[in-house]
């Protein structure tokens, strides 16, 4: 945390910091809890956090908590927006986000996937399964908080740049938490090997279709388009597209597949290609995807 350019006192929260964490942070995994007098939640946290603490102490484990009303600077640094915030650091850089583990297991568990990936205590570090902390960078997502989502994907392709998950994931958070040209420039800047791979074009996906949303009445005015007369597929087109861009993928998939089942080869198939493109962005896997392909194959082959 570099301090060219702070005030006073700015220079010395972060001196403080590095003394509290960063440093020790080097050998062994610190748990950093961010909290308030005023936070009632918090308050029923810390009891668990420190008693965790003193059981995975003799693993290398510490709690330092920054208090943000007195640390405001810090818990800008680090985008905290609501409280308790908890973050796990190691060798200067969050690593995993605890902020959702507020039961003695849940944060046992944690501490034990991360301990078992990081060479805490010193020696060299491994190669690491990222996997939980992708799974957190998902959830996060699927939870609606992008900025933090963005946060905990920078963080992991930091440690793993070549990891396409890692990197397709901060993209699709990029998008989402609606900073379109970080978004961009990171897809742009991918190496060639990487811009293939299917968790990129996911992220590219996601990045083409959100570059759609509407203007403030758009969409009303393409409904009414669309209630006057049913039959105006492009009216009916633009409104899908533009419902994809605001997260309405129910509507929008309902629209489309409506263009399908009445004239499946309009405009060379658009509807269908952009069909495609909602499933590829919300992930081939995920159920909504499913059941919506089900209706897709019902009309195409019903």
């Amino acid at each position: 945390m570099a301090t060219a350019g702070l005030t006073v006192e700015e220079q010395k929260a972060v001196e403080e910091f590095q003394q509290a964490v960063v440093s020790p942070s080097m050998e062994k995994l610190v748990i950093v809890d961010f909290w308030a007098e005023w936070c009632g939640p918090c308050k029923a946290l810390t009891p668990i956090l420190e008693k965790v603490a003193a059981q995975y102490a003799d693993k290398g484990v510490i709690l330092a908590k920054i208090n943000v009303d007195e640390n405001k600077f810090i818990a800008a640094q680090f985008q905290v927006k609501s409280i308790p915030t908890v973050y796990a650091i190691f060798q200067g850089k969050p690593v995993a986000d605890l902020t959702s583990a507020r039961t003695e297991s849940q944060l046992s568990g944690a501490l034990d996937q991360l301990l078992e990936q990081l060479p805490v205590g010193g020696g060299q570090q491994p190669e690491q399964d990222i996997g939980p902390l992708l799974a957190m960078g998902e959830g996060a997502l699927e939870e609606g908080d992008a900025e933090r989502a963005a946060g905990i994907f920078a963080q992991i392709a930091d440690m793993a740049p070549d990891n396409v998950d890692a990197v397709g994931g901060l993209i699709r958070a990029l998008v989402a938490a609606g900073h379109l040209d970080q978004a961009e420039s990171a897809l742009a800047g991918l190496p060639e090997d990487l811009a293939k791979e299917a968790a990129i074009e996911r992220a590219r996906s996601t990045f083409e279709l959100a570059k759609d949303k509407p203007a403030d009445g758009e969409l009303e005015d393409l409904m009414a388009a669309v209630a006057a007369d049913e039959k105006n597929h492009q009216a009916r087109f633009d409104l899908a597209t533009g419902l994809i861009a605001s997260g309405d993928h129910d509507s929008a998939a309902d629209h489309l597949l409506t263009i399908i089942e009445t004239d499946r080869e309009w405009n060379e198939g658009a509807a269908r290609t952009k069909l495609l493109s909602l499933f590829e962005m919300v992930g081939l896997e995920d159920e909504w995807v499913s059941a919506t392909r089900r209706k897709l194959s019902a009309i195409l082959f019903g």
